[in-house]
């Protein structure tokens, strides 16, 4: 088979590139059987897993963190730090009863204490936990290792929602870091998962690295998912921030890291062309942009929709993600392939677009040239390409637009911000939820319309949110089908949020690295090992 000029070019730079990796990572080769090195998909900038919903912090609270519940692979919740656990006679009150062996990273043994006030701070922030606080009369310990969840009226889904593994999951922390308010960072990093933080070898916006806890007590249960034996197989992780992809596939190529995650697109025909590297498709996620409901323009609804319908979704993900095996378009609030997917309210949708109309629509809204800010976060491909796509549209049908790039810490560090632009804020930013968390609205942050309960971008619809309120109460899937087409009737007329397509994200590994977890999503390190 021929070499394109494209390939030609790209595998240059690539070749090229291992001449240029940083002289520290070169003295420290992954050649020991009991480390690995791996390119994580951003720089950890929030170590706290609950105050925010990013996946790479989710990703180092899996690692220092353990879980009152877990999924397995077929997304069926199974105890993980419970041992025991029961539900009364009328279904109100749950107990749970913990397991031995369970610790401190300082030595302390891991209480009953503990995991209520865990509980209590993840559901200051995750809509589940807000669902289960709002039906709960008590939540208390009552000894040492065993507490209750008392409920004013049974809620059949809440073994499931305590399993849940959309972000933010509800790791648990020591009581006295559990006591700070969710909106403010726990910075110990000391947990009761099968890692241990290393903070002396801690180098922010370098490296980070993760040392096997030898105290940990797995689950006897085979590793199967997020549940079962959380069993470590190597001595150490180190993460290595390479924000250039090109410098992070040589460096896998030259096996000084062992594992890239998400790769740009336009580097898998090199991943897969090496016979000692494998790529490895991991889940399907919706592309998502989010806008400011607070501030001009995105507070008025025509402005939403003029957006929803400014979107060429084909467009934006051959930009983003060049191989089109990987990609396509998404109309369903529920995501590309879920239970609850449907076509409800999805006249918007028009191939190519119509720029035309969102011209018009930001006319009815009274668009007066306020400025778009538009996060871009240069470390993450898929969305700086599509950012900058978005930018150049916008403009060219009058819309004042400017880009504020930096990296995905960054993008996750300033979306918090509810000041106007001028203030530090800001009216877009792209991101993306996988089908898993889609189809479950009850913990997807980002099916939520709550105003300033909500996530970031703070949609507001009171008849959306009631609507939302009353899946936890239905039983049969057909009844949850009914309840999916109306609430996205609701949610694509006052626009939520706007879909720029779906991608399958990927992750490339040596072929010496076996043993990676992929589902149901994020990235666990227990059970990996090398050849």
């Amino acid at each position: 088979m021929g070499i394109s000029r494209r390939n030609l070019i790209t595998t240059g730079l690539a070749a090229g590139t291992v001449l240029s990796i940083p002289s520290i990572l070169r003295a420290q080769t992954a050649t020991d059987a009991r480390t690995v090195r791996m390119v994580p998909a951003g720089d950890l900038r929030v170590f706290d897993p609950i105050s925010t919903t990013a996946g790479i912090s989710a990703n180092h609270g899996l690692a220092i963190y353990d879980t009152l519940f877990s999924l397995d692979s077929k997304l069926a919740p199974q105890p993980q730090m419970v041992g025991k656990w029961g539900v009364s006679d009328d279904k109100k009150t749950y107990t749970f009863e913990l397991r031995d062996g369970l610790g401190w990273h300082d030595g302390t043994s891991v209480t009953a204490a503990d995991c209520v006030a865990s509980i209590r701070r993840w559901a200051a922030v995750a809509p589940g936990g807000q669902l289960i606080m709002e039906r709960a009369r008590d939540v208390s310990t009552k000894d040492d290792k065993t507490f209750t969840i008392a409920l004013k009226d049974p809620l059949g889904l809440l073994i499931d929602i305590l399993a849940d593994v959309t972000t933010p999951l509800l790791f648990v922390m020591r009581e006295k870091d559990a006591n700070q308010p969710a909106a403010e960072q726990v910075a110990a990093n000391i947990g009761s998962g099968p890692f241990k933080f290393n903070h002396e070898l801690a180098r922010p916006g370098a490296s980070f690295a993760y040392d096997r806890n030898d105290e940990y007590v797995p689950r006897k249960e085979p590793s199967d998912g997020h549940a079962g034996g959380k069993i470590v197989k190597v001595d150490r992780v180190i993460w290595d921030n390479i924000a250039d992809p090109q410098t992070a596939f040589a460096a896998l190529q030259a096996g000084e890291v062992d594992l890239f995650d998400k790769p740009p697109a336009d580097l898998y025909s090199l991943i897969e062309s090496d016979p000692n590297i494998v790529l490895q498709s991991t889940w399907a996620v919706d592309v998502v942009m989010r806008m400011n409901f607070l501030h001009k323009p995105f507070d008025n609804v025509k402005a939403r929709q003029a957006m929803l319908h400014l979107i060429d979704q084909e467009a934006f993900m051959r930009v983003a993600v060049p191989d089109p095996k990987y990609t396509g378009a998404v109309t369903s609030i529920f995501g590309k392939d879920t239970l609850y997917s449907n076509d409800e309210n999805t006249g918007w949708y028009k191939k190519g677009g119509d720029p035309e109309k969102a011209k018009q629509l930001f006319q009815e809204a009274g668009y007066a040239g306020e400025k778009v800010v538009i996060l871009q976060p240069t470390n993450r491909p898929v969305y700086d390409r599509a950012a900058q796509l978005l930018a150049g549209e916008l403009r060219k049908i009058g819309v004042s637009v400017e880009l504020a790039p930096s990296d995905w810490g960054g993008v996750v560090t300033r979306r918090a911000n509810k000041g106007p632009v001028e203030s530090g804020g800001w009216s877009v930013f792209l991101t993306s939820e996988s089908d898993y968390s889609l189809g479950n609205p009850l913990g997807t942050p980002f099916l939520t319309a709550s105003g300033d309960k909500a996530w970031y971008g703070w949609p507001k619809n009171d008849e959306y949110e009631a609507l939302r309120a009353k899946w936890a109460d239905i039983e049969t899937l057909e009844e949850r089908k009914a309840l999916a087409r109306n609430m996205q009737r609701i949610w694509w007329d006052f626009v939520g949020d706007v879909r720029l397509g779906y991608n399958v994200e990927t992750r490339a590994h040596r072929k010496t690295l076996t043993g990676l977890i992929s589902k149901p999503q994020l990235t666990p390190m227990w059970n990996m090992q090398k050849a």
